[in-house]
């Protein structure tokens, strides 16, 4: 029985996408026992956790502790498995032995966010981690594409292999999240850094006088600080709320509720929340930069630019779009749909067969 090991620590954080990816990507694994079975595979999931993993997904998979040590060359991992699948460009958990190995790249967004000895090692770590793979997979073309131009790639197998989008929450009739603005909101969810462009959604605000903004997502940086002062200046306090990390149900809340989902991101490997707005047939406004446009397709809306009268004049016309045309919802909906981790799994599992040969 070929032996497959899930980098996967990441799955203990599930307020990253690094942690939601290797949860809903594993989950998928789960409903596809019976190919696994038939497959004749034995997937090893690594986790700070393992037996929280176990509970949850029983002997389905074999478990294995993470230690922080195993960052260590001398404490890697010493098992000889057929073959490992690093899940995370960036981690620094490798195997010791010279084995088959599946590298999925998220996006090398840190050739252009970092800098000095920080991207020195960023970029050597991701080197080594192409030079011994087996075979690539990418979460979207533009990943592909910005790879292929910041690096010398090997001539190994590649696939594009899009991330899916879990199905909405159920509420309960009688859930009310802490923050809740009197009247239409638009909704935004992300760490709230600067690549996510945030900012420019309350300038926007100044020319949608009747629309407050929700932006979600962990709010303890520098730029998170430069919006809040933002705020201050433009007098939106009772109009603009940076609520922090959310519970799942607060996030599905504000999604299933909002006027609108707007993400005007200048990088995104793939870009998971503009899809879960999608689910719900919500009108999506996009940036149309990185990934964005190859996701969203023509279900979406899309920003060239940032100046905030443009902003506030391009919402105001997909608005009108979407209200014009009833079967729009609809057609949202169809296309969010055909991003779903039951998928991504499959194509996983075939691909391992296929390298497995």
């Amino acid at each position: 029985m070929p032996n497959i090991c899930l980098e996967s620590h990441n799955i203990d954080n599930l307020f990253f996408g690094f942690g939601q990816f290797n949860y809903h990507l594993i989950k998928g694994f789960y409903e596809h026992q019976k190919l696994l079975e038939d497959s004749n595979l034995n997937i090893t999931l690594i986790s700070k956790h393992p037996k929280e993993l176990e509970l949850q997904f029983g002997n389905v998979f074999s478990y294995r502790k993470y230690k922080s040590l195993h960052r260590k060359k001398a404490f890697r991992i010493k098992t000889k498995y057929d073959l490992w699948h690093s899940l995370n460009q960036n981690t620094k958990v490798e195997p010791y032995f010279n084995i088959p190995y599946l590298l999925t790249v998220h996006d090398v967004n840190f050739m252009e966010e970092l800098k000095g000895e920080k991207l020195k090692k960023r970029e050597e770590l991701f080197k080594k981690k192409l030079e011994r793979s087996k075979a690539i997979t990418y979460i979207s073309e533009y990943a592909k594409s910005m790879t292929h131009s910041y690096f010398n790639v090997p001539k190994v197998p590649e696939y594009v292999i899009y991330n899916g989008s879990s199905k909405p929450i159920e509420l309960a009739d009688n859930h009310t999240p802490e923050f809740l603005p009197k009247t239409d909101f638009l909704f935004t969810i992300g760490e709230v850094l600067e690549k996510k462009n945030f900012h420019t959604l309350v300038d926007m605000l100044k020319y949608l006088p009747n629309l407050n903004l929700i932006i979600s997502g962990k709010k303890t940086t520098d730029y998170a600080k430069f919006i809040e002062n933002k705020i201050s200046e433009h007098q939106l306090a009772d109009r603009v709320f940076l609520t922090g990390k959310i519970s799942e149900t607060d996030k599905a809340y504000y999604l299933k509720n909002c006027y609108a989902f707007c993400f005007p991101s200048l990088r995104e490997g793939f870009g998971i929340p503009p899809i879960e707005a999608m689910q719900y047939g919500k009108p999506v406004f996009l940036s149309n930069k990185s990934s964005l446009p190859e996701i969203g397709g023509n279900m979406a809306f899309y920003w060239e630019q940032f100046n905030p009268e443009y902003m506030a004049e391009q919402f105001n016309k997909g608005i009108k779009t979407y209200g014009g045309n009833p079967d729009m919802r609809k057609a949202i909906i169809n296309h969010a749909n055909s991003y779903n981790w039951s998928k991504t799994a499959e194509q996983y599992i075939r691909l391992y067969n296929a390298l497995l040969k």
